[in-house]
């Protein structure tokens, strides 16, 4: 699934490309994928909008056009927004085309089709549910140390499930929680609230590290991610632990190990991270 890396890394690339394009035609070829409003309104909305900017908040893509409507993209786990630059076919997988004035096409596909694309107004941006409910963006300053130990206070559960709540902090999913905590020396299964302060600055920055790592490689690509180009990321030749069950840990050798915390599966080093409890 694209996480915070991955849709920012596409975000830094259809940013200046989109800019001033104007949306001459919207071909919906799976309409059950359009989440709102209805295919036909969603597709009379972007008649002739011009595209704005292109921000990120958490894993949703947002598209600003003019007549103050925005174009909120969710990848989910295997959606892509790919800028085709030259004339193309539609693939098996091809779910929603952006015809723009220039020429080119904005091509959404989706093996799995969970991803979710809507056209709102601002008096409809709750229409798009989990988008208002995000917490923090944890490369900005109000990601904090203090914020996540005051939330941590009031919950018993792991700090894996915590941090991969969106509410709590946005953007992030298995595979970089599973690195911060690696790099922080966190055991997954360690409960939230038992975190010290001087423990939860750790964390904070080991987040940051690894968020900026997998910007810096373009993102990780295992099987469907590509960015806006349609290339590869490159961040799974660097990853501490994510999908390295047996192999040696980076640092001290000590085989990976993968279990199942809050249902998802989890990758750490018995040795580096430490006990369930401090």
């Amino acid at each position: 699934m694209p996480e915070l890396p991955e849709v920012e890394t596409i975000r830094r690339y259809l940013a200046p490309v989109l800019a001033g394009q104007r949306i001459v035609k919207t071909q919906v070829l799976l309409p059950r994928q359009i989440a709102y409003p209805a295919t036909e309104e969603f597709t009379a909305r972007l008649q002739d909008a011009t595209i704005l900017h292109v921000r990120r908040r958490g894993k949703y893509l947002l598209l600003g056009l003019s007549a103050d409507l925005t174009l909120i993209v969710h990848l989910r786990m295997t959606g892509s927004l790919v800028y085709e630059q030259e004339a193309f076919e539609p693939d098996a997988h091809t779910r929603v085309i952006f015809l723009l004035s220039s020429g080119n096409a904005l091509v959404f596909r989706d093996t799995r089709t969970f991803g979710r694309l809507y056209a709102l107004y601002p008096h409809e941006l709750a229409e798009a549910k989990g988008l208002a409910k995000l917490g923090p963006e944890p490369l900005t300053p109000s990601f904090t140390a203090e914020a996540l130990m005051e939330q941590a206070k009031r919950t018993t559960i792991a700090i894996k499930p915590f941090l991969l709540d969106q509410k709590r902090v946005a953007g992030l999913g298995n595979i970089y929680v599973d690195e911060a905590l690696f790099v922080a020396g966190l055991h997954p299964q360690r409960r939230a609230s038992s975190l010290r302060l001087e423990e939860w600055q750790g964390l904070k920055e080991a987040i940051e590290v690894v968020l900026r790592a997998g910007i810096a490689d373009g993102g990780t690509t295992f099987r469907d991610y590509r960015n806006g180009s349609g290339g590869q990321g490159h961040h799974q030749e660097h990853l501490w632990v994510y999908d390295r069950e047996g192999q040696p840990c980076r640092r001290c050798g000590t085989p990976i190990q993968k279990i199942v915390v809050g249902g998802r599966g989890t990758h750490f080093c018995p040795h580096c991270q430490g006990e369930v409890m401090p």
